[in-house]
């Protein structure tokens, strides 16, 4: 989605207006709050492994109470499923509703949890699931690929006005003057795959920094900080060149402006030359590690995410390479990447929980929507699943969620809703109040406009509350 022309008859605000009003804005990082919407009353029928729903109200009030007793979220790991992966076919499984559901995917397998089942593709998920949660009865019904990426990833209806910042963004907003590291706040990898501007109206400072390379390679070639073809000692070479050549520089040694750019310069270099870098060099771990998060490019992303936990970033994105766009021949393509993801995010919350960092983590995965539960077999499909937006699952985990419970289900074939709506508001004001962000905080727009972090009740958006049950 590309950004709207948002000029209007507004005045045009200053530079220092601009950030006076971010300064302000950025105050309400100390408040905790919640979306402010209609009641839901209908409580949900108690199945295994499923918690039940409390009236909104009431529900809204204990998440806000139990958020101020458990730890903040300081890292968050996003697993974008690109294209959206079938719900019936991983971890919304619907035994018995026949070939035109099921195709061949007719096995499922028993978790850890009693109760709770996942497609048979999901075995390690399988052995993990007491970490996790899953929302099975997530929707917003929008079919297109763009419109619902935004909406999942902003909170905010998409075709209005504003062109509204990512989550990551507004984590790097919010996060940005206590996190001290050499790496960029927000980190995509291998490249940025949402289609819209995921920074937003905040500008290009908050701008995902996207990797580039393959961690799976012999060498992961991150650009602009490990690069093909040069060396450690040919970057340090560069360096000095460049600083005996650099005769403006020190005769302007007491400008402002320069001092300003020589300690951005220093910053860079220690990002290229020094530990920084370093965060990438996968060789640094184990030969069981790396084999254990699955040597192939999504287990790698995965591993590379938890080294960047460990170094303090506060958004990483793994975009799964390949996408789940399964119009067409499906079930070879679940058959080839449902593998690699089970392994990958598996040991990646089993490794962050071994080093005690799961707590302060939040793990979301998830597509922009899921996939039709009525396999298309006719040409030219033969055998596909289309967009589906009106219900599908996602899983969380880590970062004050607990792990082993349902939110949530839908219908005998996975096509509706059945219980417990849960929007993209409802979650991503969940993740804002673990994280002690300000919901109804005001962003810093630069022409002035009136620009919250979430604002669903005024866009007349549906929620039904924040996902206590599982706080």
């Amino acid at each position: 989605m590309s950004t709207n022309n948002n000029s209007g008859n507004q005045d045009h605000v200053s530079r220092r207006e601009v950030m006076r009003r971010g300064a302000l804005g950025a105050a309400g990082v100390i408040a905790a709050g919640g979306l402010s919407s209609r009641v839901f009353a209908a409580e949900a029928k108690k199945a295994p492994g499923q918690v039940t729903a409390e009236p909104k109200a009431a529900r809204d009030e204990a998440a806000r109470t139990k958020a101020k007793t458990k730890g903040k979220i300081k890292s968050v790991i996003q697993i974008f499923l690109w294209g959206g992966m079938s719900h019936n076919d991983a971890w919304d499984p619907k035994p018995g509703t026949g070939y035109d559901y099921l195709g061949k995917f007719d096995k499922f397998i028993p978790t850890n949890v009693k109760g709770i089942q996942l497609g048979a593709l999901f075995p390690k998920l399988a052995e993990q699931a007491d970490k996790y949660s899953l929302i099975r009865s997530m929707t917003h019904g929008i079919n297109g690929h763009e419109t619902a990426a935004y909406l999942m990833q902003t909170g905010h209806k998409p075709g209005g006005r504003l062109a509204y910042p990512s989550v990551g963004a507004i984590f790097t907003y919010f996060k940005k003057k206590q996190y001290k590291g050499l790496l960029p706040p927000y980190i995509v990898m291998l490249r940025a795959a949402g289609r819209f501007s995921e920074e937003g109206f905040l500008g290009p400072g908050y701008k995902p920094f996207a990797t580039g390379g393959d961690p799976n390679a012999d060498r992961f070639e991150v650009q602009g900080i490990v690069n093909r073809g040069i060396n450690d000692a040919r970057q340090k070479a560069r360096r000095e060149l460049l600083d005996k050549m650099n005769t403006m520089g020190y005769g302007l040694a007491d400008v402002p402006e320069m001092t300003t750019a020589e300690t951005a310069k220093k910053k860079a270099y220690g990002l290229i030359l020094g530990k920084g870098k370093e965060v990438f060099n996968l060789n640094n771990e184990s030969t069981v590690i790396r084999d254990r998060y699955g040597r192939n490019t999504f287990g790698q992303e995965c591993l590379a995410a938890r080294r960047m936990v460990e170094a303090g970033v506060p958004y990483i994105t793994v975009s799964f390479p390949g996408g789940w766009d399964t119009h067409a021949n499906h079930f070879p393509t679940m058959l080839r990447q449902c593998p690699p993801l089970d392994q990958g995010l598996a040991t990646l919350l089993a490794d962050l929980s071994d080093r005690g960092l799961l707590d302060s983590t939040l793990v979301w995965c998830t597509g922009e929507f899921g996939r039709t539960p009525k396999i298309s077999w006719e040409p030219p499909w033969n055998g596909g699943r289309h967009h589906y937006g009106a219900v599908f699952t996602v899983l969380v985990a880590g970062g004050g969620f607990k792990g082993g419970r349902i939110v949530g289900s839908s219908d005998e074939k996975g096509e509706k809703v059945k219980e417990r709506p849960v929007y993209p508001a409802d979650l991503l004001g969940s993740f804002y109040l673990l994280a002690g962000i300000d919901a109804a905080a005001k962003l810093p727009h630069p022409l002035g406009f009136d620009a919250r972090v979430l604002d669903a009740e005024k866009e007349g958006m549906k929620s039904t509350g924040l996902l206590e049950e599982i706080m």
